[in-house]
């Protein structure tokens, strides 16, 4: 068996703005925007792999994902990790575009990584390789 990943979630606190954030700051665009009732399926992929892998901007309604994604805030622990050509240059522009930077750029191994927060409850990874 070979499995792949084809969706994956991240939760949010507001979608529309977790919407805002994820095209607008990290330039992903949506691929699928249901109504479901009070919210929405709404799902955001790479603009250079519209094709690729979903990821879906999940509202943490949920106590159990609140208290998740608290926890992981409070321990400053990203919650997803997303690759970039060049994390000094994308800090760089997302700081210029007004977007908070919990971890600055600084070399791991073979990677450089940094941490975003993303406005929604989260703090985001962001990684290129040196």
């Amino acid at each position: 068996m070979k499995a792949r990943i084809e969706l994956t979630s991240v939760f949010v606190d507001d979608q529309a703005k977790a919407e805002a954030f994820y095209t607008e700051k990290l330039g992903f665009v949506v691929k699928n925007d249901v109504p479901t009732g009070p919210f929405r399926w709404l799902t955001v992929v790479s603009g250079d792999v519209p094709d690729g892998p979903e990821l879906l901007l999940e509202p943490n309604e949920h106590p159990a994902a609140q208290a998740y994604q608290a926890a992981l805030v409070a321990d400053g622990i990203p919650c997803a990790s997303f690759k970039v050509d060049d994390v000094r240059v994308a800090c760089a522009e997302l700081v210029a575009a007004g977007v908070a930077v919990v971890s600055e750029p600084m070399e791991s191994g073979p990677v450089t990584v940094a941490v975003i927060d993303d406005t929604c409850g989260n703090f985001i990874q962001l990684v290129s390789d040196n």
